[in-house]
């Protein structure tokens, strides 16, 4: 934008693919080609000694040598079971993303005209939870950048394609990717883009269609050839079988048959998959896509929404002709296919925009108002005039030496409002002394928000307390259907009875990261944590591990 403008890009952090935009002067955003001149990279990693390969030639490396290659990570982020081993060297989902990032926002430097690329936002599925969140951030760090803000994939979405919408609506945004499935309905208003509610699985997406071309395939093999061997368990024909479901996927998206070859165990068969056969195979999968969808828009009636205007369809598993077709019987409307491979990137540069002009706009109010540096960043513009915040852009356009276009204005006055995807909760004891769990923080609530509630300890003389974070999808109770995000422990003086007041305190920041304090009520003692799981880095853990992962060469 300008050198007294600090350009925050957006990328989107995909399954399959990956992508990195800015805004331009026109107020446009702008999608940066790789190094092979293609606007999306495949977030495939090869490990080639000390040489890291991200992209299409480690794609394509995976049908020789599968040991070397790692993909669909962002599936396991924030898994600390997940490890990637290579050469002695054990690499976490952090690592091999941190390496996708550092390859497509290395390609941007280039091609930018060698420009330094130090601030981000990047994307996530609605659906990842605390430690999934944090896991990106990570790897964002891991890679240099300092991350600004981590968005939901469906929002991004919905702020490119809402600044360009002149009348109020709600839609829904069906957002299936390569690797995930989030469905959101959001609310579109003049200068306000407000999430209503969100569901969906992270596990979900166009890869398992993927897998169910490869299952048919490797049957077809078997009842062609009479071969009992399973092609599905030589590693380098299982790597071929996906890279040709991938190629036949798309062919059926604009034909009616695909062809296929498999070799194995000194045998081939060539198969033909038509497209109702491969509607058929993964029938099941659309199925719980629309399961997924309607179980949102009950909770969305829950909260007085009951209608939408407009399907969007974002992702690149939805240009597949089979997700249109069920969408128009199910819901009885026809979906918008909105900039399916860009528009998340898009949306994370405009919302990265709108970040940095926020932050001139602060430090402009700042003086106004008496503040220092720090005070400034804590200004909370939604609470300042419309006028004021015009007033700071006019002064803003001065420093500049240029006029902030009618959208970028615009978007600087757009509130964004996102809700929680899962419940955040603590493990306590019922009046049964069974383990349950005790939401604080509900699905689908507004962030940023905080609540605090009180509770007891179990026995007197307790030397302290756990606090057991929970995270749940569907509100159960049961601490076996939640999600363990990590525990903090409060230490206790000594002699206090059993049943001492403890107040935990839950607080959720606009971008998901959650800050958990609980209180001694009798003592007086406290603490407070920036919440760290198991499967997350802390600050200094993520420095070191930087230092040592920059020696890679990252291509």
């Amino acid at each position: 934008m300008s050198e007294g403008l600090k350009r925050v890009y957006g990328i989107d952090l995909g399954t399959t693919y990956s992508a990195i935009a800015y805004v331009d002067e026109h107020g446009k955003p702008v999608i940066v080609p790789n190094q092979e001149s293609e606007r999306i990279t495949p977030s495939v990693v090869l490990f080639d000694g000390d040489n890291i390969i991200v992209g299409n030639t480690a794609k394509e490396s995976a049908k020789v040598e599968p040991h070397r290659v790692v993909s669909r990570v962002k599936q396991h982020m924030g898994d600390p079971n997940f490890v990637f081993e290579h050469d002695g060297q054990m690499y976490s989902p952090e690592d091999v993303s941190s390496f996708v990032l550092r390859k497509i926002v290395g390609d941007a430097e280039l091609a930018l005209g060698d420009e330094k690329i130090t601030d981000v936002v990047i994307t996530c599925p609605a659906y990842f939870g605390t430690p999934e969140r944090e896991a990106t951030a990570n790897a964002g760090r891991l890679a240099g950048l300092n991350v600004r803000a981590i968005l939901n994939e469906p929002t991004a979405a919905a702020i490119a394609y809402g600044l360009e919408q002149a009348d109020d609506q709600t839609v829904l945004v069906y957002d299936l990717g390569g690797g995930t499935f989030d469905v959101t309905m959001i609310d579109i208003k003049d200068r306000l883009i407000r999430v209503i509610c969100t569901g969906g699985d992270h596990r979900l997406g166009g890869a398992l269609w993927d897998e169910a071309i490869v299952m048919y395939l490797a049957e077809e093999f078997r009842s062609q050839t009479g071969v009992e061997a399973d092609p599905m368990d030589d590693p380098e024909v299982l790597n071929d079988l996906f890279l040709q479901a991938e190629r036949g996927k798309k062919t059926l998206t604009q034909r009616d048959k695909a062809p296929f070859r498999v070799t194995h165990a000194g045998q081939q068969a060539r198969v033909e998959l038509d497209r109702v056969k491969f509607e058929e195979i993964t029938r099941h999968l659309l199925d719980r896509t629309v399961e997924l969808t309607r179980e949102m828009l009950d909770d969305a009636k829950g909260k007085g929404h009951s209608s939408f205007h407009k399907i969007i369809l974002v992702g690149g598993a939805t240009r597949m002709p089979q997700v249109h077709d069920r969408i128009v019987a199910e819901f009885g409307v026809e979906p918008e296919a909105f900039d399916p491979d860009e528009a998340v990137a898009k949306g994370a540069a405009l919302f990265g925009l709108k970040e940095s002009i926020e932050d001139s706009v602060r430090e402009i109010l700042a003086p106004e108002a008496g503040a220092d540096d720090d005070s400034a960043r804590e200004i909370n513009l939604e609470k300042v005039s419309e006028a004021e915040v015009e007033e700071a852009l006019d002064k803003l356009e001065q420093q500049l030496g240029f006029t902030l276009t009618g959208p970028v204005r615009e978007l600087v006055n757009t509130r964004i409002v996102n809700v929680l995807s899962k419940s955040l909760g603590v493990v306590a004891r019922d009046d049964h002394n069974r383990e349950v769990v005790v939401y604080l923080l509900p699905r689908n609530g507004e962030v940023p928000m905080e609540f605090s509630s009180d509770f007891g300890t179990d026995t007197a003389n307790q030397a302290g307390v756990d606090i057991r974070v929970m995270a749940g999808e569907r509100d159960s109770q049961e601490p076996v259907d939640c999600q363990d995000v990590g525990t903090a422990t409060l230490n206790l003086p000594p002699n206090l009875p059993a049943r001492s007041p403890i107040r935990v305190k839950f607080a959720i920041s606009r971008d998901g990261r959650l800050l958990v304090s609980a209180t001694d009520l009798t003592g007086g003692g406290s603490i407070d944590v920036e919440f760290e799981t198991e499967a997350v880095l802390s600050e200094n853990e993520v420095a070191e591990r930087s230092s040592a992962l920059r020696l890679l060469n990252v291509s």
